[in-house]
């Protein structure tokens, strides 16, 4: 695929997506990134599941607040904004926010994930730090992009990568076709979602956020001028997109290893 603007069905025909499975460090980080794209391909029946890893405990704006009611907050923010978007399921691993590091311990956790999901692609924040934004490359949503890369290939495929997950709960590896990565570096975008349609969709599921938004009005201007000016950069300024890094992990002339 190239950097040209893709409807979801060509991105659904395009990688064989029938299960999606979304990782993301925090609550709202996959709403600001690729919601209108997750929303898009539900309706047009891909099974989309997202793991975050994390409650978000240490977010908000709110001085003096207790950690683990902003966790319960935030949890069923994230609820409500994926019954918006069409997820079936929300699965927490309950990491310490902002301590995500990608340790075995938490690339096993995520192994087991996708083991039990299955999926036929995985969105993912990026691992790379993208220094035209910093603010997109928390260092917690680097370490979950890490995590998942490397769950990705070879843990997930390997069946002696963490045996006891087939010993003892009889998950078997298998292979993941391709994994998008949002909050990408623009030099490593290759891939837009045409999303034009969706974005009152992707506004309604951040509107859940209550607890992050201390200005919604500007929150909402500044996400749709983001999803401009991704169609604009596709050469589609009547389009709103999303953007990816797109990498095929086991392509059709893949040859294991290589």
């Amino acid at each position: 695929m190239d950097a040209q603007l893709k409807s979801p069905q060509e991105l659904i025909d395009g990688l064989g997506m029938e299960r999606l499975l979304a990782f993301a460090a925090h609550p709202d980080d996959l709403d600001f990134a690729a919601a209108a794209t997750v929303a898009a391909l539900s309706e047009r029946g891909v099974e989309v599941t997202l793991c975050l890893l994390t409650a978000g405990d240490a977010g908000g704006f709110e001085l003096g607040r207790d950690a683990e009611e902003m966790a319960a907050r935030r949890r069923q923010e994230q609820l409500d904004a994926a019954e918006i978007l069409g997820i079936r399921e929300v699965i927490f691993l309950d990491e310490r926010d902002g301590f995500v590091e990608p340790t075995l311990e938490l690339q096993k956790k995520i192994v087991r994930v996708m083991r039990q999901v299955r999926p036929d692609v995985v969105i993912s924040c990026h691992p790379e730090r993208a220094w035209d934004r910093l603010q997109k490359s928390h260092p917690d949503h680097l370490a979950c992009g890490e995590a998942v890369v490397r769950a990705s290939y070879p843990a997930v495929e390997n069946p002696f990568a963490f045996p006891e997950l087939l010993e003892e709960e009889g998950l078997e590896a298998f292979k993941i076709k391709s994994l998008m990565l949002m909050a990408a570096p623009l030099e490593r975008i290759q891939l837009r979602v045409d999303v034009t349609g969706y974005e009152e969709k992707k506004l309604e599921a951040l509107r859940r956020h209550f607890s992050q938004h201390p200005d919604p009005g500007g929150m909402e201007r500044y996400v749709v001028e983001k999803m401009v000016q991704a169609g604009e950069r596709a050469g589609a300024s009547e389009c709103s997109a999303e953007e990816f890094h797109l990498v095929h992990v086991n392509a059709a002339d893949t040859i294991s290893g290589f």
